[in-house]
């Protein structure tokens, strides 16, 4: 494939809404989150019982086996987001895609035939590592997308998120009840067309001239690469926003369902009913909203106002005294889902184009370190807030709870934020005054002077 000399950086490339192979690659990189999501939602249903089948003991034995599953993958993907974000930066995006869903179809098919539970374990395990290509998505929507823009692009790419956790549970338990293993063997199927439709279709969006000279191991694992965002004291501030984020979101994942029975008497149908609307709601406001109040408001303010919204779902679904005000905080929930692409987007301004993937690797491990004690810490506070022998009952105290860690990380990304330029706005640039820090201003006559179309095709 022919590369040339760009006419311009990476970030100046043209819309990518006038050229149709970069329309198909963007595509190709919503259909693989959409996948990697899938890999997650797609076995909640089915995965207990295949672990209860193959674990034997009983329910009780079954659900200790579930734990040690989802804690040892959550431990994986902060091993190995780093890992291939640092690898796209040295080898391109492309390989590095394609290879993670050639992986993620094997993997599929090895659970779908998998005779005994180490051998499940085992799968669960690599699946952990493969299903990581959306930090080389990232880092590609980095590549191909204009600084101003990407804050919708990301937006896009985050209902992506939102359709898969629709699509994922639903077809799975539907698969599930014709046979245990079919929605793993549906799922590798379509992880395998994936790469080959990727293969013929997905160029490269980082040329030779813009990638790291080598590969460079302290900077790929996980701490290491914690230090790339130390790198950049602005970057550093919203990624503890960002896990923040994370941090609080794991409340849903852990504590829903119980709470839920708990408090409402909601069974697993009216569970999977309100799954499949905050699905909804959040798919809507990442694919349409975000694409449209970027511009007018700027990133600065969507991501305030985003975090605002999560504040404020977060105590109204923990006290609710009934089911229906329960679902009025859904739609706050969902406009929640505003702050991420920002924060995202104001991230990928401060650094260098050839450590975007570093960056993306970073971000993502940030959310599995969430994941590795995030459902313990609330899974702790909500038995607390419940127990007979607590001095008060208070069932939504592990909602309230998120709704403090999204209040402390409003605060430090008001703070870290107050001097920066919103891009997507087109504000005049204001130069940062925290000394040390790089500055992320760009003169406005490159953001408002029409992009060139790039010389070479990615």
């Amino acid at each position: 494939m022919r590369v040339s000399p760009p006419a311009a950086p990476m970030d100046q490339t043209a819309d990518p809404e006038l050229h149709p192979r970069r329309r198909a690659a963007l595509a190709f990189i919503f259909v693989t989150v959409v996948l990697d999501m899938l890999a997650f939602g797609i076995v909640i249903p089915v995965l207990p019982h295949l672990i209860e089948q193959l674990a034997g003991g009983g329910i009780a034995n079954a659900a200790w086996w579930v734990g040690v599953f989802s804690t040892v993958f959550a431990i994986v993907q902060f091993a190995f987001s780093p890992v291939q974000g640092a690898l796209s930066d040295r080898f391109g995006r492309r390989p590095v895609i394609l290879i993670s869903n050639a992986g993620l179809a094997i993997d599929f098919f090895v659970l779908a035939m998998a005779p005994t539970l180490w051998l499940l374990f085992v799968a669960r395990v690599v699946l952990g590592m493969t299903a990581a290509s959306f930090t080389t998505a990232n880092a590609y929507i980095a590549d191909i997308t204009p600084k101003e823009k990407r804050a919708a692009a990301y937006g896009i790419l985050g209902s992506a998120f939102g359709l898969g956790f629709i699509i994922g549970p639903g077809l799975g338990g539907f698969l599930g009840d014709i046979h245990l293993r079919l929605p793993f063997w549906v799922a590798g199927s379509l992880a395998a067309c994936n790469f080959l439709y990727g293969f013929f279709v997905l160029p490269e969006s980082l040329p030779k001239e813009r990638r790291t000279p080598r590969f460079e191991m302290h900077s790929a694992h996980p701490l290491g690469s914690l230090k790339l965002l130390a790198r950049y004291p602005l970057v550093m501030r919203l990624a503890v926003v960002m896990f923040l984020v994370y941090l609080a979101h794991y409340v849903l994942q852990t504590t829903f369902v119980l709470y839920a029975d708990y408090r409402y008497h909601w069974g697993p149908q009216a569970v999977g009913y309100v799954l499949m609307l905050v699905g909804a709601c959040d798919g809507f406001v990442q694919a349409v909203l975000t694409r449209r109040l970027a511009p007018r408001f700027g990133e600065r303010r969507l991501m305030l106002g985003g975090m605002l919204c999560g504040i404020g779902s977060f105590l109204v679904m923990g006290l609710a005294d009934t089911g229906f005000a329960f679902l009025m905080g859904i739609p706050l929930m969902a406009l929640w889902g505003l702050s991420q692409p920002p924060i995202q987007s104001l991230m990928t301004h401060e650094v260098d184009a050839a450590e975007q993937g570093r960056l993306q690797g970073a971000i993502s491990s940030l959310a599995s370190f969430a994941g590795i004690f995030g459902p313990f810490l609330f899974a702790q506070v909500f038995s607390f807030s419940i127990s007979p022998s607590s001095p008060y009952h208070l069932p939504g105290l592990a909602f309230v709870l998120s709704a403090v860690l999204l209040a402390i990380g409003t605060v430090i990304a008001l703070r870290a934020t107050r001097h920066t330029q919103d891009l997507a706005k087109g504000e005049e640039p204001v130069p940062h005054t925290i000394p040390g820090e790089p500055s992320s201003v760009i003169p406005l006559q490159a953001i408002i002077t029409p992009l060139e179309p790039p010389e070479h095709s990615p």
